[in-house]
């Protein structure tokens, strides 16, 4: 794993409140940031994987290494793993996903 990659990664994960790791044309990836965007999010950094070349395959790489989650979208908040759309989708569903976000 490029050490720049996870390093950049943990940074971001760290400095903001909600991190969504996304592909573009993902259309789990979208039903995430509408999610997000429906809640009234602001505090969030998304990051389209696809259109950040080698970087953007090198920090997916990181985030399988760091997580064991190869697709996208990958989510965290408050940096903590949240895993992908159906796990945010269900934490929103039950909850858990407004709680967090209130909190840090």
């Amino acid at each position: 794993m490029s050490s720049v990659a996870s390093s950049k990664m943990k940074r971001l994960i760290d400095a903001n409140k909600v991190v969504v790791f996304s592909k573009s044309y993902c259309p789990f990836c979208v039903a995430t940031k509408n999610l997000f965007k429906s809640l009234d999010v602001v505090e969030i950094e998304v990051l389209e994987l696809d259109r950040m070349g080698k970087e953007g395959e090198e920090l997916q790489v990181a985030l399988f290494q760091e997580t064991g989650q190869k697709s996208v979208p990958n989510v965290f908040v408050n940096g903590k793993h949240m895993g992908g759309n159906d796990d945010t989708q269900a934490a929103a569903r039950n909850g858990t996903l407004q709680e967090m976000l209130k909190s840090a």
